[in-house]
């Protein structure tokens, strides 16, 4: 890659948000910050998002920071990532049928400032089988994302329809990301002549 790229740290170690800065050809590292991911009493969801973006970029040493934080709610309950198999079963349970709630909150910093944004999209389940359930949780797939599936990965076939950024639910809203960089001055025109 030509030397006018700044490389990019990731403050984050999804291996997601990862493919998604390599499909796009930017020159990244990834450097996860320890960042305590707790929600503050009465915090709606999509300030929880924001808030946890931009203090895992503010933890993360680089001149070029992308971070990024994923909620999923379901009528006001937060849906974390699920602790074992038996959590992942419950919360593919409570979304069955149902429309939730995808909030990526993303923090974009270059030397000379930063971008702090939410996007959400609606995400509709089908109605899930028992048995596609307990497959989907043994297989342990969700384990490591927030409301337990992956949108693009076997999780896609619980999935009926969305509404808003499929890129949002993946964990990293590539638009704003794009956009973001653009405002701070990161050379994107270079990226694709590389």
């Amino acid at each position: 890659m030509a030397s006018s790229q700044p490389t990019i740290v990731l403050a984050s170690g999804s291996p997601r948000r990862r493919e998604l800065l390599k499909r796009l050809g930017l020159p990244f590292v990834v450097k996860p910050p320890a960042v305590e991911e707790e929600r503050w009493p009465g915090e709606d969801p999509p300030a929880t998002a924001r808030r946890l973006a931009g203090l895992k970029a503010r933890a993360a040493a680089g001149e070029w920071v992308v971070a990024a934080d994923t909620i999923v709610e379901l009528n006001g309950l937060v849906l974390g990532k699920p602790r074992d198999t038996g959590e992942n079963l419950e919360y593919l349970r409570l979304l069955s049928g149902r429309t939730h709630l995808v909030h990526t909150g993303l923090a974009v910093t270059g030397p000379d400032g930063g971008e702090e944004t939410v996007s959400t999209t609606r995400v509709t389940f089908r109605e899930l089988a028992d048995w596609e359930m307990q497959a989907y949780a043994a297989s342990g797939e969700g384990l490591d994302k927030a409301g337990g599936y992956g949108i693009q990965e076997k999780g896609m076939a619980l999935v009926a329809g969305i509404e808003g950024d499929f890129f949002t639910v993946m964990g990293l809203p590539v638009s704003a990301l794009w956009t973001g960089l653009g405002k701070l001055g990161y050379p994107l025109a270079e990226v694709w002549r590389a």
